[in-house]
């Protein structure tokens, strides 16, 4: 790759609390990514916009409040739409493992339980992108 892996970090929905997002921004910028974060409270068309407008190769969803499925199928619907075929939906927070299955069922890269190593979550990425992404 001749530049660096390009992620959006984002909270969607009224989950206020970000403190997780911004340690995994900041690891993901240490282990040598560019990182986006969209800050709080967007909505999935703020968060896919911002996407395509950033050119990311990633889209991580940091979510809390319950809502994971209702958020993440409507990622992948708008990134269905937009021809975003290639760019890895992964995220984390407090979600429980039988969802997380059916969201990856749905297209939903992995997603990350509460107390992930951050090393596990930027190899993950960089992984995923050295296979699924071309330049």
């Amino acid at each position: 790759m001749n530049r660096p892996i390009r992620v959006l970090v984002a909270k969607v929905g009224l989950d206020g609390h970000d403190r997780g997002a911004k340690v995994i921004a900041t690891a993901l910028r240490d282990a040598g990514m560019e990182v986006i974060y969209t800050g709080l409270r967007q909505t999935p068309e703020m968060v896919i916009q911002a996407a395509l407008q950033e050119d990311v190769d990633v889209i991580g969803v940091s979510i809390l409040s319950g809502a994971h499925n209702t958020v993440f199928p409507r990622l992948t619907e708008l990134m269905k739409k937009e021809g975003m075929n290639d760019v890895l939906l992964t995220g984390g927070g407090i979600i429980p493992d039988d969802d997380m299955q059916k969201l990856n069922e749905i297209g939903v890269g992995k997603l990350f339980a509460p107390g992930a190593h951050t090393h596990e979550i930027s190899d993950y990425i960089k992984n995923w992108v050295e296979e699924n992404r071309t330049f």
